[in-house]
């Protein structure tokens, strides 16, 4: 059988991704789908679910994938195009060994890639150097598999609305960004109490009206002014595979990643009293003090869904969240990130509730930050860059967690650098007590930044 070697850029931490044939070709898919194949077997499983988002090039690269899966002898469950939860959720509910979905996520249109679970847990770090290298060398487990066509969207739905409580009614503003939740979403607001209005749930891999990243201001404006256009309760946009969920409440300020993370997690404190709750480098301080002050374990962790997953299997925590939106819940559900799912527990809180989103987001202590902060890096760079950075804090004696990057503490407040793990940026992030604390901290950043020669723009 073919040996073959990947660029290495594109095997990320917790996934493969790149940009569609330049370093992501459909020769990879095939190769993936082989050495995933390989892994099944070996593990003593027979099956793999298969999904994909709805990107110009994912049928393509999902019948190379097949290819190679089936070449390994593994039995295949094609369950269509969705978001990435709905395959996920076909992991469980089909009982399969392994999952691929295909999906680019927030990326550019031009952007494609992998997400991959194996025996119930998330495939990667390691493991993915690993299949690089089974790829390149073999042996590969050689059969042929059976394709099966299964639709799984109706099931998907009907668990999704399995843990809708009563209360009042709202009215709620979605925005799909024309990516894969559109059918899933139409299904699922087919069946709520209230008024809900939709904003491009046609899905479009070109992505027409807005880039789907909920993480960046701009991508949110549409849902805003709806929002404020039809007096709504609260919107929630998505990003392209459906595992990111952005909010605005109802005076359209959006409700940033570890805000959300600290109205919800009360919830879950209440029926489990002294949980760990797991939030990202990223987060705010007042996240941690927030959960704390819940009665939670409030726990620090590395960015990335993959490996905010397996630390919540690790210490068995009923949720977790990232800044990026990414929000997990292990409470009723499933463990893994599901936009569509946290809307849904979301709305519940706020029908149930003598308060507004609004009030609750009110409720919430103040402090000065900026939002996350990109700047360009190349992808053989980045990492060196952080590394320049962590050894010259060392050196000065400066109080800083290197959990992942660096997060520097300070009498004004905090600070963060880190490498992103899907695209060839660095990711910064500070916060402050007040304003001019803010300027400190930003003018340290800066400082970092030029001593590790990155070219940072003025922030």
């Amino acid at each position: 059988m073919t040996h073959h070697v990947f660029k290495p850029t594109i095997l990320r931490e917790y996934d493969i991704r790149g940009i569609v044939n330049e370093t992501v070709f459909e020769a990879d898919a095939e190769a993936i789908g082989r050495s995933f194949g390989t892994f099944v077997k070996q593990k003593g499983l027979d099956s793999v679910a298969v999904g994909m988002d709805g990107r110009k090039t994912s049928p393509m690269l999902k019948a190379a994938l097949i290819r190679g899966l089936l070449s390994t002898g593994v039995d295949v469950y094609d369950v269509g195009l969705g978001p990435t939860p709905m395959l996920y959720f076909a992991t469980y509910e089909l009982g399969t060994g392994g999952g691929i979905m295909i999906t680019g996520s927030h990326n550019p249109p031009t952007h494609n890639g992998f997400k991959m679970m194996l025996a119930g847990k998330s495939f990667f770090g390691a493991q993915i150097q690993e299949l690089g290298k089974l790829s390149a060398s073999g042996p590969f487990a050689s059969g042929k598999g059976k394709l099966v066509d299964r639709p799984i969207m109706d099931e998907y739905v009907t668990r999704l609305l399995r843990d809708v409580t009563g209360g009042r009614e709202l009215s709620v503003v979605w925005d799909c960004g024309n990516g894969a939740t559109g059918e899933a979403l139409r299904q699922v607001v087919a069946k709520l109490p209230g008024r809900h209005m939709l904003l491009f749930d046609e899905i479009d891999g070109s992505f027409p009206n807005h880039h789907p990243d909920p993480t960046v201001a701009e991508n949110l404006q549409d849902l805003i002014q709806a929002v404020k256009g039809i007096d709504a309760d609260l919107g929630i946009g998505f990003d392209g595979d459906g595992d990111r969920i952005g909010v605005v409440d109802g005076l359209g300020r959006i409700i940033w990643g570890d805000q959300l993370l600290a109205i919800l997690a009360r919830e879950v404190l209440k029926d489990n009293p002294g949980a760990p709750i797991i939030a990202d480098v990223k987060a705010s301080q007042l996240l941690f003090d927030a959960i704390r002050n819940a009665g939670g374990d409030a726990i620090m962790w590395k960015t990335g869904h993959s490996l905010i997953k397996s630390k919540m299997q690790e210490v068995n925590a009923p949720l977790a969240g990232e800044m990026s939106g990414h929000i997990f819940y292990n409470d009723h559900f499933y463990g893994y990130d599901d936009a569509i799912y946290v809307a849904l527990r979301l709305l519940n809180i706020v029908r149930t509730s003598e308060k507004s989103l609004a009030a609750m987001r009110d409720d919430l202590p103040d402090m000065i930050n900026t939002p996350e902060l990109r700047f360009n890096c190349p992808d053989e760079e980045k990492f060196d860059a952080v590394e320049r950075i962590r050894d010259a804090l060392a050196a000065d004696g400066a109080n800083f967690s290197d959990i992942d990057g660096v997060r520097v503490n300070t009498q004004d407040g905090w600070w963060l650098l880190r490498a992103s793990n899907t695209q060839a940026v660095l990711v910064a992030r500070c916060e402050a007590r007040d304003e001019d604390g803010l300027v400190r901290l930003k003018s340290q950043l800066q400082t970092a930044l030029a001593k590790a020669n990155v070219d940072a723009p003025t922030f």
